[in-house]
């Protein structure tokens, strides 16, 4: 984990509503949920993100091959674990920073897209952060 972080800036979430935007299934939509009960929705990403972070959530990882079945087979071959996915505001989009853990060391992915974040981590079921700023942004627009 990066030691230079404040925990006291990030709250833990959850997925707990995947949908889609549409009738066609084309753009996804989720909500995250803080420990506190706050929701954060996410929009904007692809309906086949939205596809898998639903089936991942019901426990099936095999049925429909993808790159996050790739990217654990890999990281399963070589014992590299995924411990904690952080989400964050850059610009006007969401980023991921992801953290992994392998044969007593650690290094971090950065700046990756948040939807295919939060699918890895729904993969693995790994902890999500995600930046308290972000939930008082949105609070502070409604």
């Amino acid at each position: 984990m990066q030691e230079d972080r404040k925990d006291d800036e990030y709250v833990y979430v959850k997925v707990t509503k995947v949908g889609f935007a549409d009738p066609q299934g084309a753009e996804g939509v989720l909500v995250l949920t803080a420990e506190d009960g706050r929701s954060f929705p996410m929009s904007a990403f692809s309906g086949e993100v939205a596809e898998y972070i639903a089936r991942f959530q019901r426990g099936d990882r095999v049925s429909v091959p993808s790159v996050y079945k790739m990217i654990a087979e890999l990281a399963d071959s070589q014992s590299i674990f995924l411990t904690e996915v952080e989400v964050y505001e850059r610009g006007n989009v969401l980023r991921a920073d992801l953290y992994f853990s392998c044969r007593g060391s650690s290094f971090i992915l950065r700046n990756y897209r948040a939807s295919d974040s939060i699918a890895l981590a729904t993969y693995y079921d790994v902890p999500i952060k995600m930046k308290k700023k972000l939930f008082d942004k949105l609070a502070s627009q409604v």
